[in-house]
């Protein structure tokens, strides 16, 4: 892959876990390679701009996230979402949660199903901008968060699971102005064992 906006990094391009077309009908190679190779790609190609000679240049990821306000945060935490979302999905997806997550889903949500319309229904109706994500707390509870432009549950203390991004390069090219389309279509890559074991590692703290 040739990404000829990014220079040397400090924070590195995540290449994607799968092929471009790989995740067609439901997101197309086209898709992909916009979302990932130019709208990501300059995230971290701005953010290592703006954190060069900096005390963030020997940070994580996720930590610059943490700790950082302005245009630092926003690129900073674009990539960081970036990447995560894109390693949810799977060509040969498991469809359902298992386990210790699938019981606290039904805890909290009553079904999937119920948990699946929630967060289509936030995202859906987020104004403008913006990523709904499924999170937890330390405790293990869940919860469904929409926050505007870049903005992560890492801010609130809280471990990301799952991720909808509705800014427009995510679904316009395959869907246009149908949002609920793309939404509904997402959930048919998203594999449930990569959100298992994002939440098992919460319960084994």
């Amino acid at each position: 892959m040739t990404l000829s906006t990014v220079a040397t990094a400090l924070i590195t391009i995540v290449e994607l876990p799968y092929a471009y077309d790989a995740l067609e009908p439901y997101i197309s190679a086209e898709t992909l390679h916009f979302h990932h190779d130019k709208h990501y790609a300059t995230y971290v190609a701005k953010l290592n701009e703006l954190i060069e000679d900096t005390h963030y240049a020997t940070m994580p990821l996720e930590e610059i996230v943490r700790t950082s306000d302005g245009a630092i945060f926003n690129n900073a935490a674009q990539a960081w979402n970036h990447v995560f979302y894109f390693e949810q999905f799977a060509p040969r997806a498991q469809h359902h949660p298992a386990g210790v997550l699938k019981r606290a889903i039904e805890e909290e949500f009553g079904t999937f199903e119920a948990l699946k319309e929630r967060m289509t229904t936030q995202a859906t109706t987020l104004f403008g901008s913006g990523w709904t994500w499924l999170a937890a707390d330390r405790d293990g509870r869940l919860y469904i968060i929409s926050k505007p432009n870049a903005g992560t549950p890492l801010t609130d203390d809280l471990t990301p699971l799952l991720a909808i991004d509705v800014w427009e390069h995510a679904y316009y090219i395959d869907y246009r102005n149908m949002r609920r389309n793309s939404i509904d279509e997402m959930w048919k890559v998203i594999d449930w064992r990569t959100i298992d074991e994002r939440y098992n590692a919460i319960a084994a703290v």
